[in-house]
């Protein structure tokens, strides 16, 4: 067994020290030091760095990999569990937004399973279980709507960091938290169901449900839709995946009509969230444009934090960036892996 983290090192040592795995990464450098004190004495690796991250996604003794590393640095060492022959447990979507066609490739050449964590995602894949015989009329993912639900464009201009750091509904790490603030969070879920429902992108919507109960809706060519629902807490997604095909046994709170009397539905304003039009119109032209519209986000929204730029300007830069970047109709992993770079090096110059 292996335990990763990307800069968290003391609940990365809480967990190694209770689960006593083989190996532990620690992804940034700086927390090497302390993670290697900490379990010194004890029968367990501890190694840094991105290499590292590639061997602990591919170990012989492990049979699932969960990857739930933030943005691009997943789709390493996702490629190389999935050459491994090891299945996926994906919490990480920008692995399937910047290289879709390739990991799907793979997976398929592999005989590797892809199982979504995203509660969106794993939604739909919960509501096509005995269905696959029934064609998908479409999907449709739901959003919150974030903490700006109902601003106005003029209201986002003035918006702080911490302002967009409080979410409504669900506790999750920074950078995810501003891209649901921005709506791109959505965008890049629906690229990640592109590829993993195998479907095409005028078969899939957003709708805005504030309250986050229902999780997502697949329609069928009848006409008939199903829904999955629960409370807004990733711990059901992620033991489905862990556990899948049974469903285990858990003491987790339960969904109670009686706290939630009214369920509403409300188109996304595109005008005032642009990120999640730029998302759909990266999806429709497929290519590199999806990998352009990732790192372009990545780094804007790091520049927001860092209060290099305000929050209306992360769309702004997105969409230079999608202008600005050669167009690769049919990209391979280096030319993926050169578009990134370019986009960063690129937005970075936009946000200095």
């Amino acid at each position: 067994m292996a335990l990763t983290a990307g800069n968290n090192a003391d609940l990365l040592i809480t967990q190694a020290l209770e689960f006593q795995p083989y190996l532990v990464v620690i992804s940034n450098p700086e927390g090497y030091l302390k993670v290697k004190e900490a379990l010194a004495g004890f029968p367990i690796r501890v190694e840094s760095g991105e290499n590292a991250l590639i061997e602990a996604a591919s170990l012989p003794s492990c049979d699932l990999v969960l990857t739930a590393l933030v943005g691009f640095a997943g789709l390493k060492p996702t490629l190389s569990a999935i050459h491994a022959g090891k299945s996926i447990a994906l919490a990480n979507k920008e692995t399937l937004v910047v290289a879709g066609e390739i990991v799907t490739q793979l997976a398929l050449q592999n005989k590797v399973s892809i199982l979504p964590v995203d509660s969106e995602h794993s939604a739909i894949f919960q509501c096509l279980v005995g269905e696959e015989l029934n064609p998908i009329e479409k999907i449709i993912l739901t959003a919150s709507g974030g903490p700006f639900r109902g601003k106005t464009s003029k209201d986002l201009e003035s918006i702080t960091k911490a302002q967009a750091l409080k979410h409504p509904n669900w506790t999750m790490g920074a950078k995810i938290t501003i891209d649901s603030a921005t709506l791109m969070n959505k965008g890049l879920e629906v690229i990640e169901a592109l590829w993993l429902f195998q479907i095409s992108p005028y078969q899939i919507e957003v709708i805005v449900h504030p309250q986050s109960v229902l999780h997502s809706i697949v329609q069928f060519t009848d006409g008939s839709m199903k829904a999955q629902m629960g409370i807004p807490d990733m711990k059901l997604p992620i033991q489905y995946a862990l556990g899948y095909p049974q469903r285990l046994n858990n003491n987790f709170p339960r969904f109670d009509f009686s706290y939630y009397p009214q369920l509403t539905f409300e188109p996304p304003d595109l005008e005032t969230f642009p990120c999640l039009q730029l998302a759909f119109q990266a999806m429709h032209t497929g290519g590199n444009s999806p990998c352009i519209l990732n790192a372009a986000n990545e780094i804007a929204v790091q520049a927001f934090l860092q209060d290099r730029i305000r929050f209306v300007d992360i769309p702004a830069i997105i969409e230079k960036a999608l202008s600005f970047l050669p167009f690769i109709a049919q990209p391979d992993l280096n030319q993926l892996l050169q578009t990134d770079q370019e986009t960063r090096k690129f937005v970075l110059s936009l946000c200095s």
